[in-house]
């Protein structure tokens, strides 16, 4: 499976406040809190067992800051995975929140 057919798969569940990605009927997610202010802090990330070393996770975190980027919002990456992620992929800190670094 190709990185765009994970891509195609993310979801914002507004009920659970998470962005899902479902592969091989297993589902990725990256817990969220969307502040007033626009700023989205990204918590939480967890891909199952059965999905690890497949780029799922890089995957996820990806698509959500995409989605991040293209509303507009701030990010707070909370979450230590989704921090180095950006680490390993600089131009996102362009999206980081006032007062966050990574």
């Amino acid at each position: 499976m190709s990185n765009s057919d994970l891509y195609s798969k993310l979801v914002l569940n507004e009920e659970k406040k998470r962005f899902e990605l479902e592969v091989e009927s297993k589902t990725a997610f990256i817990e969220y809190i969307l502040s007033n202010e626009n700023i989205m802090f990204l918590t939480h990330t967890e891909v199952p067992i059965e999905l690890e070393g497949k780029g799922v996770g890089s995957a996820i975190v990806s698509k959500t800051l995409q989605y991040i980027k293209e509303k507009g919002y701030t990010l707070a990456p909370l979450c230590p995975f989704v921090a180095a992620y950006i680490k390993r992929h600089p131009d996102w800190k362009s999206i980081l929140a006032k007062g966050y670094n990574v």
